[in-house]
């Protein structure tokens, strides 16, 4: 008699359990049926059979096609809140039935093309929620004659550089390093990649585009108007609608460019070589970016910090040693530190492939590895001592494993107004950075340790970085700095994260939103809030 109560308890638990999972199970059911007949009556005769594109949890491919595109192995656990439904659109017009259709249903949209999204708000959410999943839309049309290229938002970056290699050796676009970032995503936040200094972002380089509105219209450029186009170039274009492709200008590069990296220790004077790095990388040839990348690493079981110097010059090696010769002697740059590659072995050198592999290989959607990771950023606007970089060796040892990534500005990126897009860090910024670490272990034990980890990094680099507000970079979303309640905040609490993003443009995003999206249905956890009614 005396184990009864528990028996009972554990009973009420498991029925209360069952129930609830039914509850669930029928109300997702609901919301598949309901959308699917929603699409139905949208939908012309003759277009194919619609439920083609839909995925509920009931689905053999519910899983995988929900898995496909997770970049970050803490949001693909078992206990990460799922989709009701996934739509994978064919067309365009199937985007637009999906808007209206979770409009009729009052369901949360989530809108994914394929990129990393580091903090996964793409495909996660904390109410019942769709995934409207672009990667079927990803074709790519280049115009030689114009030197320009639609890309739909489905597409990755490494598709991109391919097409643009089989149609030209003497074009590129400047964008991301990593081939299998979304084209959606990375444009709409901003993107930049190696020829930054030369080119500036991604998004200048945009001159068109075609979105799906509120009210399920498919607008370009002239039909959506000069405000929004300029909101959906580096504000994010998940706050205003559902970007279905770009209209880019490609660049000029030349038949040779040379790569190189360059690593040192603290004992191989490092901390002298990044101390003038910092006066040299914003204000050397514009042709040449000059990455580095710190870490902490173990030599002879010491701990100490690596100093990488990744370059790309668009130009040959003769010219780079002459450069470097005379602009950046600490770097001990040599000859046989020079590899020279056509523009399209630049991006699969960059994309850490093997010197004699393929270009096809950029058309691979899946990358190698899949970590649990973290991102932060920073703008510096002013050089760190040689004291001040000491005091962060310490600190990045004392932490583990979280290392930086420096990304130098200058150039192109000075010349462009803060307010000609979006995205406001250009002049006065030396460098950006990239706090990152990844690691494998399982369990939420190990997520809380490293992400304490990079936390404190980030905590510690306060009086060395940009303020009022401290800066950060759109595409390296970061839900530490600010969050709401799904895009339920009011214009005073976006502007905890918005002006970090946007600084100065913020207000101005706000305005584009509140015309465009006055009831606010296009929303996330850092989105653009519209102005109160």
């Amino acid at each position: 008699m005396g184990k009864f109560p528990s028996v009972l308890v554990f009973f009420f638990v498991f029925v209360f359990v069952f129930v609830s999972s039914l509850s669930l199970a029928c109300s997702s059911d609901s919301s598949y049926q309901t959308f699917l007949q929603c699409l139905k009556t949208k939908s012309p005769p003759q277009s194919p059979e619609i439920s083609s594109i839909l995925y509920d949890p009931t689905n053999s491919s519910f899983q995988t096609v929900l898995q496909s595109y997770v970049r970050n192995r803490r949001f693909n656990r078992s206990t990460t809140p799922k989709p009701i439904l996934i739509v994978t659109p064919k067309t365009e017009t199937h985007v637009s039935y999906a808007v209206l259709c979770a409009q009729a249903i009052n369901i949360q949209l989530k809108i994914r093309s394929g990129g990393h999204d580091y903090d996964g708000i793409s495909y996660v959410s904390d109410q019942p929620f769709i995934i409207l999943d672009m990667f079927n839309l990803r074709s790519i049309s280049i115009d030689l004659p114009t030197q320009t290229a639609w890309v739909q938002a489905g597409a990755q970056l490494g598709e991109l550089y391919y097409q643009i290699y089989t149609k030209s050796k003497t074009l590129g676009f400047p964008a991301g390093v990593c081939p299998t970032v979304g084209v959606g995503g990375h444009l709409s936040g901003g993107g930049y990649g190696n020829m930054l200094r030369k080119y500036g972002l991604s998004v200048d380089h945009v001159t068109d585009a075609r979105i799906v509105d509120v009210k399920g219209r498919i607008l370009d450029r002239k039909a959506m108007g000069e405000d929004l186009f300029w909101a959906i170039r580096g504000g994010g274009g998940a706050s205003f609608g559902v970007v279905l492709a770009y209209k880019i200008g490609l660049v000029p590069v030349p038949e040779t460019v040379t790569v190189f990296r360059v690593e040192r220790t603290l004992a191989q004077n490092a901390t002298e070589v990044v101390y003038r790095w910092q006066y040299v990388a914003d204000k050397i040839d514009n042709g040449l970016f000059i990455r580095l990348l710190l870490q902490p690493i173990t030599v002879n079981k010491t701990r100490t910090i690596r100093a990488s110097f990744i370059g790309e010059f668009l130009g040959d090696c003769v010219k780079l040693m002459e450069v470097v010769g005379n602009g950046f002697p600490e770097l001990g740059f040599k000859k046989e530190d020079c590899m020279e590659k056509s523009w399209i072995g630049s991006v699969l050198y960059w994309a850490n492939f093997d010197n004699d592999t393929k270009p096809e290989a950029l058309l691979s959607r899946t990358p190698d590895s899949v970590n649990f990771g973290k991102r932060k950023s920073d703008y510096v606007q002013n050089p760190i001592s040689k004291d001040g970089l000491e005091w962060i060796w310490k600190k990045m040892i004392e932490v583990g494993k979280t290392g930086f990534v420096f990304n130098p500005y200058g150039g192109r990126m000075s010349e462009i107004p803060a307010e000609e897009t979006p995205f406001p860090h250009r002049a006065g910024n030396i460098f950006k950075m990239q706090y990152s670490v990844n690691w494998n272990e399982e369990g939420v034990d190990a997520d809380k340790d490293y992400i304490n980890q990079i936390r404190r990094l980030y905590s510690y680099m306060t009086p060395f970085v940009s303020k009022s507000p401290r800066g950060a970079y759109l595409n390296y979303r970061d839900l530490d700095i600010g969050t709401s309640e799904n895009g339920k905040e009011s214009y005073e609490e976006g502007k905890v994260y918005g002006e970090k993003y946007f600084m100065g443009n913020y207000a101005r995003l706000v305005k584009v939103k509140t015309m465009v999206d006055p009831g606010n249905f296009f929303r996330n956890e850092q989105s653009i809030p519209p102005f109160p009614s």
